[in-house]
């Protein structure tokens, strides 16, 4: 099974049995700066919840957003509620809580001759696993190996190149993996079984596309936002044509999680390889992967209208404002990138304890396959057929059948094609 990566059902339950009371009488505008300083929102959603026209609806657009805020947020709330003294509002949350608390008792020793996980999956005895909102492993298989990378031939880059990104150089450009597997204790947040997988995967599979890759395990919050800060920096960049930023770890919408359990935020990560930011990246291809969750809620799926099985399933343009006076072309802030992602905003996503994440076996296998004669966006779409058409296998659970969905975002300005394996001249 994959870990816990957001609230627990409980604290839910207890927000969702207080909603119209906290919608009424909670003061909000200190509070979310509360929030905002100890990383359970951010500043983005501050203006998305002041955007509503009232304290109530407000209230509401928070309220939505807290419990897909990570394991932390409940507590932070609490502690928040008494900084700014709504100690009343906590007082009858921690109420409902007491009840709920008895009633989970009551329901785990009906249930605990039943659970379907494996002992060395098992949660932190506190709480029973089956009542958390979890990133899913649910098939069993060894993990595969990663399949080899099909070179593409000189014909089809003189084809092609004429409507691509140049990426011939020698490395075809860096790589970084952060790969977030173990959690400090005090963040509540679970051991990633299978994620030393997908990194290893991802590692192989960027070599063989003529990438220099660069690992680094379990960093803190922190930790990882000055690693790739130094990333983009680097002045290697100038030589090569693209580049690859690869983020496995608990998540939440718009933030990946730290081994000390502190959200990074994705606009951020994005920001520091921008045309501003990084120079020496300009007009270059940047590739980004996250296998994290976006949230808790389970995709189950629906049926098929017709009762069938599976089924298979712009350009840049220069302003002429002020043309003669202009020196140099310039570039929008955030051009040539394109970022893949596990799942949907809101939604868990699923990795296999041996295997490592649907998403990232699923990414390995179509770029191996395909990269030779298809561009990026193309097999981020082959990617998503694949995760589609998988579901989850757990009987007597709610994750039985459980389905995930991938998708991709793209602010690139031609095809990017990898060319895996043709050097110019050799």
């Amino acid at each position: 099974m994959l870990a816990a990566c957001g609230m627990q059902r409980c604290h839910q339950e207890a927000l969702k049995k207080n909603r119209v009371m906290l919608a009424k009488q909670l003061v909000l505008n200190v509070l979310v700066e509360h929030m905002v300083e100890k990383d359970i929102i951010t500043t983005e959603m501050v203006e998305m919840i002041q955007a509503k026209s009232g304290s109530f609806d407000r209230n509401v657009e928070f309220l939505n957003l807290l419990p897909k805020r990570g394991p932390n947020a409940f507590s932070a709330f609490c502690e928040a509620l008494r900084e700014t003294q709504q100690q009343h509002l906590e007082a009858l949350i921690l109420k409902t809580m007491s009840s709920l608390s008895h009633e989970i008792a009551r329901l785990e020793h009906c249930h605990e001759s039943d659970l379907p996980y494996p002992a060395s999956e098992s949660c932190n005895s506190k709480r029973p696993r089956w009542l958390e909102p979890m990133e899913h492993s649910l098939d069993n298989g060894d993990g595969p190996a990663v399949p080899p990378v099909k070179y593409c031939s000189p014909e089809f880059y003189r084809n092609h190149q004429h409507l691509a990104y140049k990426l011939t150089s020698e490395p075809r450009g860096l790589a970084l993996i952060l790969s977030n597997v173990r959690f400090s204790s005090e963040s509540d947040l679970e051991y990633r079984a299978g994620g030393d997988v997908d990194c290893a995967s991802l590692e192989m599979l960027f070599k063989h596309l003529g990438y220099r890759v660069t690992v680094l395990c379990d960093e803190t919050a922190q930790e990882m936002q000055n690693a790739l800060k130094r990333f983009s920096k680097l002045q290697d960049h100038r030589d090569v044509d693209s580049c690859i930023i690869a983020l496995l770890s608990h998540g939440v919408e718009g933030g990946v999680y730290g081994s000390d359990g502190k959200l990074l935020e994705l606009q951020e990560v994005f920001r520091l390889f921008d045309n501003a930011n990084c120079p020496n990246l300009q007009n270059k291809p940047k590739m980004f992967f996250i296998q994290a969750c976006r949230g808790d809620e389970l995709d189950r799926g629906v049926d098929q209208r017709d009762g069938k099985g599976r089924s298979d399933s712009p350009g840049c343009e220069e302003s002429d404002a002020n043309k003669e006076e202009s020196v140099k072309l310039r570039l929008p802030t955030c051009s040539d990138m394109i970022c893949g992602y596990a799942c949907l905003k809101g939604t868990a996503a699923m990795r296999n304890t041996k295997r490592g994440s649907w998403y990232v076996e699923a990414l390995t296998s179509v770029f191996a396959e395909d990269s030779r004669n298809t561009h990026v966006a193309d097999m981020l779409v082959k990617v998503n057929r694949q995760i589609k058409q998988r579901e989850g296998y757990a009987p007597g659970t709610e994750f039985h059948r459980c389905k995930e969905m991938s998708e991709y975002c793209s602010t690139l300005c031609r095809d990017l094609y990898l060319f895996p394996g043709y050097l110019p001249g050799k």
